[in-house]
């Protein structure tokens, strides 16, 4: 004997639940089939979001959000040429010499209060030649005030051996490097540079002055990429104002901000405040943001036809249980019921399908994920990225999953409500 719903229940409530009762293998293939829908939906959202997000950490680990540069020199012709004179002399950009920032510490403080904005650090960056015995290697000088770079770039959690707290003598050296020139930490080093001279009165036919120090290796990092860990080397600020020539100075600064897609949007309003060249990651790398813009579009096409197969399934058995049912909707009718409450009927079935589905399907979603994480490894056993369980995710499954079935409840319900009772007791 069926078991009796519970008299309390809404009419429309009992007789929804009624109808789904009585067509149970209608009612169970729709839901594991809305279950699957909804696994597929928060197992690759989930995956998808994971494997962005460690993208983005890989690339933007090891660099800035925005870098922050003085305005490139620029050269101008005394007067335009005119429509009867003979083309002149060709203009070509000049070499761009290393300078330092106008007044950097007003730029700093302004950016510092911008929204959005993390962290700004200064830094001085040029060229070098690293010398060791006989041999010889051109690096990269990074010169950063370590309490605020390690802020944007952690060098002590990338450091293989030694330690990132560094003074005027120490300098940091990539692995690579280390072993191309077979040196380990306490080792000394010499770098040769350039004095950054700008006078006039210095004649081009004279050797520009050269700088050289011995710095000893304090620690050796590793950037993840092997010509970073051939080419940068890290030293204080200070040093590095010494080694270029830049005397209180800097070559830019390095920002980090809390939304890192926004980051082309606050550079350019840095840019039109402060009047430097502000460059995100979002234009220098600007081939990798469109492989996760691409990843995202991707992602969102594969949840909607999914959403949208769910949504057929649905309202295709709704429909059949609107023929199956079409005499006894006649005789409700006819009882009295209008047509308000039989539209209500269906559209509670659509509601309730697409409830029972999401629910078990973020049961398959997450426990999907659970053995992605277990059993996904690196060959070093190492997980191969994050994957985080958001409770919003799930919530969202389960809202788009309801108002899904209700949705394509709809057209059912309209034209169950539109029978007429005549018609349908007699059919």
């Amino acid at each position: 004997m069926n078991r009796q719903l519970p008299s309390y229940l809404p009419f429309e409530w009992i007789v929804a639940l009624r109808f789904l009762r009585e067509g149970r293998l209608q009612t169970l293939f729709i839901i594991v089939g809305v279950a699957i829908g909804v696994g597929v939906i928060v197992f690759m959202s989930a995956l998808l979001s994971g494997l962005q997000g460690n993208f983005i950490r890989r690339v933007l680990s090891a660099q800035a959000h925005i870098q922050l540069l003085p305005p490139q020199q620029l050269t101008r012709a005394l007067r335009p040429a005119t429509p009867t004179e003979q083309p002149g002399a060709i203009v070509q950009p000049p070499l761009q010499k290393l300078k330092s920032m106008d007044q950097w510490q007003a730029v700093a403080a302004q950016v510092r209060s911008t929204p959005g904005v993390h962290v700004v650090s200064p830094l001085a960056n040029g060229s070098a030649l690293l010398l060791r015995g006989n041999a010889s290697r051109a690096i990269a000088i990074n010169g950063i005030e370590p309490e605020l770079y390690y802020r944007i770039v952690d060098l002590q959690d990338k450091l293989v051996r030694g330690q990132a707290q560094i003074n005027a003598t120490d300098i940091l050296i990539g692995v690579d490097l280390a072993t191309d020139l077979g040196v380990d930490v306490g080792d000394k080093l010499r770098l040769s540079t350039a004095s950054n001279n700008t006078s006039n009165n210095t004649s081009a036919s004279s050797a520009a002055p050269v700088n050289i120090s011995t710095l000893n290796i304090a620690g050796i990092f590793d950037l993840g990429n092997k010509g970073a860990n051939l080419r940068s080397t890290f030293v204080t600020l200070h040093t590095a104002q010494s080694l270029l020539g830049l005397p209180g100075g800097v070559t830019s600064l390095d920002v980090t901000v809390a939304d890192v897609y926004a980051a082309e949007r606050i550079a350019q309003q840095i840019a039109a405040s402060t009047g430097v060249e502000a460059d995100s990651w979002i234009k220098s790398s600007a081939q990798f943001f469109s492989a996760i813009s691409a990843q995202t579009t991707a992602n969102t096409a594969i949840r909607f036809f999914v959403g949208l197969s769910v949504a057929f399934g649905i309202a295709s058995v709704l429909v059949v249980v609107v023929v199956q049912k079409s005499r006894e909707i006649g005789i409700l009718r006819a009882m009295g019921i209008s047509q308000a409450q039989i539209l209500r009927v269906f559209l509670l079935q659509g509601g309730l399908l697409g409830l029972g589905g999401s629910l078990a399907g973020s049961a398959i979603g997450a426990l999907a994920l659970l053995l992605w994480q277990r059993y996904a490894r690196n060959a070093d056993g190492t997980p191969l990225f994050p994957l985080v369980f958001e409770p919003g995710l799930f919530a969202i499954a389960l809202l788009l999953a309801t108002l899904t079935g209700l949705i394509a409840a709809f057209a059912p319900a309209l034209r169950a409500a539109r029978l007429d009772p005549v018609v349908a007791i007699r059919a």
